[in-house]
């Protein structure tokens, strides 16, 4: 039997790797260190492999494995499927395979490139996805302690593929030793997500909308915003952004209150954003200025609102529209890049 210990791909962010710890400690990070053009300021794009391609077009993007662990560990490289399920990005188990994971493939970097090769200088030629084997194709590249390795993924569009949004996750894996009894073994795995939309032309919109605004208290009395955004666009969002409060009683004021991340919305999908305050906060009423971002796309909406005696939901309400505009590049996204840095982090799974 393998038990799985998964370190979400939502954790990737744009400046660290996202981190899963081997049998013998220490971490296995996994940095996506491409942009494609066009997105240099979409902080989206730094933390995920997200672009709209053209039937019959091939990308490359590198990933940066880092090992911070003692010994040298044998690090197995795959893309697996995934899909977007009730406001979640939901990783399906083990290697299992979609069409997308069928076009993905890893290839080694050489040692003297690294991380100053450019995209597609890495590695050797692939033929077309399409023709391959219908399980992911993999890498497995050893990593020296405390060292890293780079690696090329590549995506190959067949020439007749359909038009279509679709999931996947690259993944780094390491799997500790069996049991005495070779029963168990730990698995652990950290990945980076991608978003490819197939289809002639331009990029497809992006877009979304704020609905209700509803206070409540969490189980633990913490007050709370909860925002309905449905997805009005084209592509899948990753919703991120924040609170701040004001006009309160005596005049108080408090936030930015960071968005609880993990809000994914497919196309047309209708989900919830959940921002947690600070629990010394009074009732109200408050004005309370809500902005969220996916991406380039930022809508900033204001309500004014009491929160319930206990732990409850409120009596919702519609917002006011402050602004509704995709960001300049090197102003606002500058901005919005800091916030999702900071509200990512690292996740790490250490051993117990």
């Amino acid at each position: 039997m393998v038990l799985a210990l998964a370190c979400g791909p939502g954790a990737a962010a744009a400046a660290r790797p996202v981190q899963a710890a081997p049998s013998t400690g220490g971490s296995i990070g996994l940095k996506l260190l491409d942009a494609p053009r066009g997105r240099e300021a979409d902080p989206r794009a730094h933390m995920y492999i997200v672009d709209h391609l053209a039937p019959g077009t091939v990308i490359h993007r590198r990933l940066q494995v880092t090992n911070t662990s003692d010994t040298d560990q044998r690090v197995d490289l795959y893309a697996a499927s995934a899909e977007i399920d009730g406001g979640t990005f939901t990783v399906e188990p083990d290697r299992t395979p979609n069409e997308l994971t069928t076009w993905v493939s890893v290839d080694d970097c050489a040692a003297s490139k690294a991380a100053s090769a450019a995209p597609g200088e890495c590695g050797t030629a692939r033929e077309d996805g399409a023709s391959g084997p219908p399980a992911p194709r993999s890498l497995v590249r050893d990593v020296p302690a405390h060292g890293t390795a780079v690696v090329d993924v590549s995506v190959r569009v067949p020439p007749k593929a359909s038009a279509g949004e679709r999931y996947a996750v690259v993944w780094a894996q390491v799997a500790g030793p069996a049991d005495p009894a070779g029963n168990v073994r730990v698995v652990n795995r950290v990945g980076v997500r991608i978003y490819l939309d197939v289809g002639p032309g331009g990029e497809p919109p992006s877009d979304f909308r704020i609905g209700e605004v509803t206070p409540a208290r969490a189980p633990d009395g913490t007050p709370e915003v909860v925002a309905t955004v449905r997805n009005t666009g084209a592509r899948a969002l990753d919703m991120t952004g924040s609170v701040s409060v004001s006009e309160g009683p005596g005049s108080l004021s408090a936030g930015p209150f960071p968005v609880n991340l993990g809000t994914t919305l497919g196309i047309g999908d209708t989900g919830r954003v959940t921002v947690l305050l600070d629990r010394q906060l009074p009732a109200g009423p408050w004005k309370v200025r809500l902005t969220l971002a996916s991406g380039m796309v930022r809508h900033t909406v204001t309500a004014t609102v009491t929160f319930p005696a206990g732990p409850a939901a409120g009596a919702p309400v519609t917002p006011d529209a402050v602004d509704s505009a995709s960001m300049a590049p090197g102003i606002s996204a500058v901005a919005l890049a800091v916030i999702v840095l900071a509200a990512f982090g690292y996740r790490v799974m250490r051993r117990r």
